[in-house]
């Protein structure tokens, strides 16, 4: 049977390399002072970043609708659709996708739909969708893949460090004293996303430099004892390719992932991440 892999926006493109033929991406859409951008392949991110520094406001991110999600199923054609959006924590992308499943379901009784929460974004969206592929690659039925994506995303860990706090501080996602600590100390937050997909902070370094040390350290811990020699690492980077290099160089030496995929931040991404910002995923 034909499948389809179907993302939101927040599934960010490959550095370097032609992108994924086999996912379609969705787009949400972003508001900054009046001014609506698509977050899809068109999106100039560098623009996005200067008007985000010149504004006093946070940018606001808009789900798609269900009918977008809808229009993609009929669009593709396949008997068997997996969906894979942001954290349900994080954004509505999950719920509307749900609603366009059911609806497309009763229209299209043939037809299967699955919707995963990635309890993650950016890297950690394209990991879970890389893993689907890869399974129904293999010939993975269908209830199959949906055990084993699950599964995966229960196992799936994210880190983010970012060079900018601003749109945290704009939009109330970092509590007053929070900022105020790390705007004073000038300190670099190592956060990530907790078991149920909501943001947290991990640790805490005075640069990127440490931040990234710590950061590394923090994942050999976790991963110690274990074999990764078949899991990838993902690294999606906002204007920063070569620190994202720089990374993955330091976390490859501490452990033992088969490879590492650096990713180019889409625009959701972007508004969260700034320029500097990095999402690491595995």
């Amino acid at each position: 049977m034909s499948f389809q892999i179907i993302g939101d926006s927040c599934c960010d493109y490959p550095y370097l390399e032609d992108d994924y033929p086999w996912l379609r991406r969705v787009p949400l859409t972003i508001e900054l002072d009046g001014e609506n951008f698509v977050d899809d392949e068109e999106l100039r991110c560098a623009t996005l970043i200067s008007k985000m520094a010149a504004s006093l406001n946070a940018p606001k991110s808009a789900c798609p609708a269900p009918g977008q999600f809808i229009e993609a199923f009929e669009d593709c054609g396949a008997d068997e659709i997996f969906v894979v959006t942001l954290s349900d924590k994080v954004s509505g992308s999950y719920g509307s996708a749900v609603v366009a499943g059911k609806m497309f379901m009763e229209q299209n009784p043939d037809k299967k739909v699955f919707v995963f929460s990635s309890h993650s974004a950016a890297a950690g969206e394209i990991a879970v969708c890389c893993e689907l592929y890869r399974l129904k690659s293999k010939g993975a039925s269908f209830d199959e893949t949906v055990e084993k994506g699950l599964a995966f995303i229960s196992g799936l860990t994210t880190y983010f460090i970012l060079e900018t706090l601003d749109v945290f501080r704009k939009n109330g996602r970092l509590n007053h004293l929070q900022s105020i600590v790390t705007s004073a100390l000038k300190l670099k937050l190592i956060m990530g996303a907790d078991d149920t997909g909501s943001i947290c902070v991990r640790g805490k370094a005075l640069t990127v430099d440490r931040a990234t040390y710590k950061m590394a350290d923090l994942i050999a811990e976790r991963t110690a004892g274990q074999d990764m020699s078949e899991r990838h690492l993902y690294i999606s980077q906002c204007m920063c390719p070569e620190r994202a290099r720089k990374t993955r160089d330091i976390i490859m030496k501490k452990t033992n992932f088969k490879d590492c995929t650096i990713l180019r931040a889409g625009g959701i991404a972007t508004i969260y991440a700034n320029s500097g910002g990095l999402i690491i995923a595995y």
